[in-house]
């Protein structure tokens, strides 16, 4: 039986080669042709780190292993498949319970040992390249240079050593920034807002540290974190390096801040780099000092009777990471593409227009009314009966462009076999009349043996066509119209809410004649998705079609419905 292998290949910086996916995808199809392997597919991920099991590459071979396309699972080595002990020990676990080897050309056959022994290696060569990351810009960071990224108000200067070797690290005050953080600095002390600093910076032009517009976060940032223009305590000639570390969050492999304990810092006194003057960086401290105390929320007094205390409520933690409204994050200024923020308890505006002054949309609207507007255009544009007839033509059209690009090797494989049957027809003929057994029974074999392996090919062709339900979109509207009753419902909420945000791609706030107009972008997958409500119907339906409607949805990168647009 002819073994079916997949191939996965990774690489995990920007500035690698990208040829190297391709290096590693001829070594490992070299390698199964001479073990007699069929390569049925491949899966890379470009510039992703191994530490992370968030790679789209990846998850689409694990959920392709789940359906029983190949028997195997081929790299270079186990690093690039993880890095990470618990991701490669559960990569192993997910493909055996599917029945699919793992097989790299470095390790052979992975098996339990080569899981803890090589998973082991794998984890401590990154803790110990990282120690030495960091012993290096610990030693540049005592030595007064630079041990992190560029500062506004500063130049890198490119100095060598006697030996024609480059010094990294070295800065030189930028005139023409330092104005500006000097401004910033006196504005501030002076009682004007890091809101009306922004304004005044953005009407000027005057290009920011990142040489887009200036917001009032990038001036007054976070005392404690020592970020923010305010707050980079080397524009007062000190330098403080390793205030923050960074960890990986294993849940969704994002990377958070956490604070260092003060006794980690490294304090390094730069007078020659000094912009600002001991006297206005205090004024500046003082009145934060002043804004932070009006600021704060009142302290409920001490009580000595216990019996009176008030117990604080509890928080759940989830409350408190998922969006508190429902379209918080979806929507957006359709003159300057900023985000639609909370500018009150009860009214959106563009971020962008508050905050840096930069777009002249200055039109709210209010939560309610937007949510009403959108909880109706999902139910009665997105699925128009009039839009899904266009919907389905474009989807299926789309869908089949991509299989055909990404599958154009099935064509000549179909050449292929018709020659190789014709040619064993022949072979057999030939023998019936007489001829050589032994020499023409050894071509017939092989040629039985390559169309075993071309069968088996053309078996994993996805259909020419998606199943799409003829009552899809009455299906759809009925069950957007029972979660509108289940956000009302205390119990079943919190599932509507989630249900509803996956529907919604994006809500677009465009300014016209003195209104706005709403425009609704709806996410294709999380819609079908919700239409169907079937995975059992969609991986075998009534049609007799196997394919996986929700995996053809992925294919159509970028496919959307319609936009729905109406005014308010």
């Amino acid at each position: 039986m002819t073994v079916r292998v997949a191939i996965y290949a990774r690489y995990s910086s920007v500035i690698q080669r990208d040829e190297s996916i391709e290096d590693q995808l001829r070594v490992c199809r070299d390698y199964a042709s001479r073990q007699g392997w069929l390569v049925v597919d491949s899966y890379s991920d470009r510039a992703i780190s191994g530490t992370s099991m968030l790679r789209p590459g990846l998850q689409e071979l694990i959920a392709d292993a789940s359906g029983g396309r190949f028997d195997m699972v081929l790299a270079e080595a186990m690093d690039r498949l993880s890095r990470d002990q618990e991701g490669i020990a559960g990569l192993f676990k997910r493909l055996s319970f599917a029945a699919v080897r793992m097989v790299t050309i470095a390790e052979g056959d992975i098996n339990e040992m080569h899981i803890g022994l090589k998973g082991t290696m794998n984890a401590l060569y990154l803790k110990d390249l990282g120690q030495k990351t960091r012993r290096g810009l610990q030693g540049r960071a005592e030595a007064g240079k630079c041990a992190g990224g560029k500062t506004f108000g500063y130049d890198t200067i490119r100095n060598f050593g006697s030996d024609g070797s480059y010094l990294p690290g070295d800065r030189a005050i930028n005139p023409t920034q330092a104005d500006v953080v000097r401004r910033i600095f006196g504005d501030y002390a002076n009682g004007q807002s890091p809101l009306s600093i922004a304004h005044a910076l953005n009407r000027e032009k005057i290009p920011g540290p990142s040489k887009q517009g200036w917001g009032p976060s990038t001036i007054y940032g976070n005392a404690s974190r020592g970020t923010g223009i305010l707050n980079n305590q080397l524009y007062r000639g000190i330098q403080v390096w390793n205030r923050l570390r960074y960890l990986k969050n294993p849940a969704n492999g994002k990377r958070i801040s956490r604070l260092n304990p003060d006794e980690d810092l490294v304090i390094t006194e730069l007078p020659e780099l000094r912009i600002i003057p001991q006297e206005l960086w205090q004024r500046v401290k003082d009145r934060q000092a002043i804004v932070r105390e009006k600021s704060a929320p009142p302290q409920p007094e001490a009580s000595s009777d216990a019996t009176n205390r008030v117990a604080k409520p509890k928080t759940r933690f989830w409350a408190g990471q998922r969006p508190h409204y429902l379209l918080t994050g979806l929507m957006r200024c359709g003159a300057c593409g900023g985000g639609y923020t909370k500018i009150s308890s009860n009214l959106f505006g563009c971020a962008t227009a508050r905050n840096k002054g930069t777009c002249d949309n200055r039109l709210n609207i209010r939560v309610d009314a937007i949510e009403a507007i959108v909880l109706d255009g999902l139910k009665h544009h997105l699925m128009a009966p009039s839009l899904f007839k266009e919907f389905a033509a474009a989807f299926i059209a789309e869908r089949n462009t991509i299989i055909a690009q990404q599958n154009s090797h099935f064509s000549s494989a179909k050449e292929e076999l018709a020659k190789v049957k014709s040619r064993l027809k022949i072979l057999v003929n030939a023998v019936a009349d007489g001829g050589p057994a032994r020499s023409l029974g050894v071509q017939i074999a092989e040629l039985e043996t390559r169309e075993d392996e071309l069968n088996a090919l053309l078996a994993n062709q996805p259909a020419s066509e998606p199943s799409l339900h003829p009552n899809l979109a009455q299906i759809y509207r009925d069950r957007v119209a029972a979660l509108q009753t289940a956000l009302l419902d205390p119990e079943s909420q919190d599932e509507a809410f989630d249900i509803i945000r996956t529907l919604i791609e994006e809500v677009r706030l465009v300014p016209e004649d003195g209104k706005l107009r709403v425009e609704l972008r709806g996410a294709l997958a999380g819609i079908l998705a919700l239409a169907y409500n079937d995975k059992t119907h969609l991986r075998h339906g009534a049609d007799g079609s196997v394919s996986v409607l929700v995996e053809q949805v992925k294919l159509v990168a970028g496919a959307r419905f319609e936009r729905a647009a109406f005014r308010l």
